[in-house]
């Protein structure tokens, strides 16, 4: 386990996920197969070349996905009892197949269940392109989390 309990979240801490990934055209035509969803957009190059982003894009799903999977050995792996919420999704900009990404979470509140037995964990997850010298933002999200106790 290299997740986090509850206690060893502190509010305001922001953790840099050293994790990367460079998403590649197969990881999208998968994931939208997997979901089904077969936005030309994402899929279909003519299509996607006449539109203002010139190309194909990243499914958006996918990368929010992405960056839950790699926020979670420094987070919640092996200390989670389940995810509660996704929030305030936002994608400012564009992820192109070949982009690099990097992922930071920080921690915005915290609070036991009123059990006392469990505590509920928020982070607010920002996602940047690194392969754009500028590192735009992409992707952000409020992610909760049900987190053990160490006591428990």
């Amino acid at each position: 386990m290299t997740g986090k309990y509850f206690e060893d979240f502190e509010v305001g801490e922001t953790i840099e996920h050293e994790k990367r990934r460079t998403i590649s055209e197969s990881d999208n035509q998968r994931f939208c197969d997997l979901t089904m969803n077969q936005q030309p957009l994402h899929l279909d190059a003519d299509f996607a070349a006449e539109t203002e982003f010139g190309e194909r894009l990243v499914n958006g799903l996918y990368t929010m996905s992405l960056a839950v999977g790699l926020t979670i050995p420094d987070t919640t792996d092996g200390t989670i009892v389940a995810n509660l919420s996704y929030d305030d999704v936002e994608h400012p900009e564009p992820v192109f197949h070949g982009d690099t990404i990097r992922v930071q979470s920080t921690v915005t509140e915290k609070h036991e269940t009123s059990d006392g037995e469990r505590g509920v964990v928020t982070m607010h997850v920002e996602v940047f392109k690194v392969n754009d010298p500028a590192e735009p933002l992409v992707c952000s999200f409020d992610r909760t989390a049900l987190s053990l106790k160490r006591e428990a």
